[in-house]
């Protein structure tokens, strides 16, 4: 492949989710991986309706997807003293036409590695190397690709798409003058535990406050004796005032650092600091994100996933816009080519409204119900009908799914985003 008609700039979920949209409509491309080996990092993430969709249309099986998570049947929020501010169903069980999943970051990352490799060849994924910065020229774009021993080398192509995440390089270049990248205080610890699933068996659960709380949900099914692989995060919002201090923005810590925060959190359906104690690992990295900025194109370079609009991940919805970014990409190159066109119209239609998304999850997302809680009683209550009625609770979640989108009856009548079959002249 000397000269794919695309370049995509990171390995990520987001660049192989495109990679697989490319060589579903007929167009050559080339993935560009800073990571000298493909390996499963993270813990879990949830993929929304919307996304499953649009892996079911890229030839995805729901044993695929069963391979490295599980089926969400519940969302719910639970006030500081265990009892319950909101649920409903999730998924299938809610009406939706696809399911919602939970599953292994990492798991589910290097499934769509292998099919990228069985479906473009082992030569789609160029790995060990990173893009550094492009160069506009008449023909397309010539991106600057730093390899393993250090030399740079020029690669051209038609298009370039920046899918390095929250430390882009491609962005940087677009929008030099951009703020650093944004702290708002809160603390995260993610881990895993083997333990037995709550509620539903298959449930998400928001237990605490907007600035003290934890979630925990299920990211496989539960063995022969019951129990699952559990993904949980717990979170702090401390004085920001100072920035973040420490190293790195993912590191290894030992649970002892932080369990003490959580040492509350006992109820009679959970007990918080015992599972915490049974934990295979845990890590610590803040909650961040990026201001929105004007555009995520220039010519025929385009911005998607975080390098585009890093979020928080109180919408559980990051690595699901990476996803649709993807086949919104596809479908402009279907309507418009392989061409700076199909960027500006992607970047008119999900510029706007997305970065109004990151702005909405930094103001707590849907953990939203959480502030009001806070704000009315502290928490703590005997009837959440006297506090945050049904209706009131009912509206403030159907406007989050409406600016995320998976409200259910827009996204069951939606056509495919990318029709099965059409690929670009």
């Amino acid at each position: 492949m000397t000269h794919p008609d695309v370049l995509i700039a990171g390995g990520g979920i987001g660049g192989l989710t495109l990679a697989l949209t490319l060589h579903q409509i007929g167009v050559s491309c080339r993935v560009i991986e800073s990571s000298a080996v493909m390996q499963p990092l993270g813990v879990g993430i949830n993929i929304q309706p919307n996304a499953v969709r649009e892996l079911f249309d890229l030839g995805f099986t729901a044993q695929d997807l069963d391979s490295v998570g599980v089926p969400a049947r519940e969302w719910a929020l639970v006030g500081l003293n265990g009892k319950e501010v909101y649920a409903e169903p999730r998924g299938l069980e809610a009406g939706y036409k696809w399911p919602q999943y939970a599953a292994h970051r990492g798991a589910f990352h290097m499934l769509l590695y292998r099919k990228v490799i069985a479906r473009l060849g082992a030569d789609a994924v160029l790995l060990g190397s990173r893009v550094t910065g492009y160069r506009q020229s008449g023909t397309g774009v010539t991106a600057l690709v730093t390899r393993p021993d250090g030399r740079t080398e020029e690669q051209g192509a038609q298009l370039l798409i920046g899918a390095d995440g929250i430390h882009s390089a491609i962005r940087a270049q677009m929008h030099p003058d951009q703020p650093p990248i944004h702290w708002g205080g809160a603390v995260m610890w993610r881990g895993t535990v083997r333990a037995k699933p709550m509620r539903t068996g298959s449930s998400f659960v928001g237990l605490g406050t907007h600035e003290h709380r934890m979630v925990i949900y299920p990211i496989s099914a539960p063995d022969s004796e019951g129990y699952a692989q559990i993904n949980w995060i717990a979170e702090v919002t401390r004085d920001n005032a100072g920035g973040w201090q420490e190293q790195g923005w993912f590191r290894p810590v030992e649970v002892a650092d932080f369990a003490h925060h959580f040492d509350q959190f006992r109820y009679d359906w959970l007990n918080v600091p015992e599972m915490l104690a049974q934990t295979d690992c845990a890590y610590e990295n803040p909650m961040i994100d990026r201001d929105p900025i004007p555009t995520w194109v220039d010519g025929p370079v385009a911005l998607m996933g975080d390098a585009a609009h890093a979020m928080y991940p109180t919408g559980s919805n990051g690595a699901s816009q990476a996803i649709v970014d993807a086949r919104v990409i596809g479908a402009q190159m279907l309507a418009h080519g392989v061409t700076a066109t199909a960027l500006a119209a992607y970047d008119a239609q999900l510029c706007a409204p997305i970065s109004a998304l990151v702005l909405r999850n930094r103001g707590a997302g849907p953990f939203g119900l959480l502030n009001l809680l806070d704000d009315r009683c502290g928490g703590v209550f005997e009837d959440i009908e006297d506090v945050i009625p049904a209706q009131e609770r009912a509206e403030f979640m159907a406007t989050y799914k409406a600016a995320a989108g998976f409200a259910i009856d827009r996204l069951n009548a939606a056509p495919p985003t990318v029709p099965v079959g059409m690929t670009v002249p």
